[in-house]
């Protein structure tokens, strides 16, 4: 049998996080290939329901990534996404998932290796929580 290998949604703020992973990227800092990213301008413009879907959706995690608070190009975006992935993570648990699998860092430009080390954490952790109770394609995990 295969190692179960999970499937991540990454929501990314363009100005920080997208761009640490670019660093990374240039860099050569290698993490799993297991995130598949999605670059939004601000942290503060993913809706709850973008989250709720990636789930619905197959994914076995989603990882959100935005700037420093104080540091957010539109003032206070990722404050707003701090209090919406909280009442999230409330959400995601009423449904049987675990609110692990919901994970929000703050990266800025120049972290790449930060970056790198935080997914894959993330993705080491929903390993270990295996496959999402909402998936129903198990072959694609196999």
């Amino acid at each position: 049998m295969d190692e179960f290998e999970p499937t991540i949604i990454g929501f990314c703020c363009n100005w920080c996080a997208y761009a640490g992973a670019d660093l990374a990227g240039i860099s050569r800092i290698q993490y799993p290939p297991n995130l598949r990213m999605i670059r939004v301008m601000c942290s503060g413009a993913i809706d709850p329901v973008y989250i709720l879907e990636a789930f619905s959706k197959g994914a076995d995690g989603v990882f959100i990534g935005g700037c420093h608070p104080g540091d957010c190009h539109y003032m206070a975006g990722n404050y707003k996404t701090k209090r919406k992935v909280t009442l999230t993570k409330r959400v995601l648990s009423q449904l049987g998932l675990e609110s692990q699998r919901l994970r929000l860092e703050w990266v800025s430009a120049a972290e790449g290796q930060r970056f790198a080390q935080v997914v894959a954490d993330f993705i080491k952790e929903v390993k270990e929580l295996g496959p999402s109770p909402l998936n129903q394609e198990g072959a694609r995990h196999g």
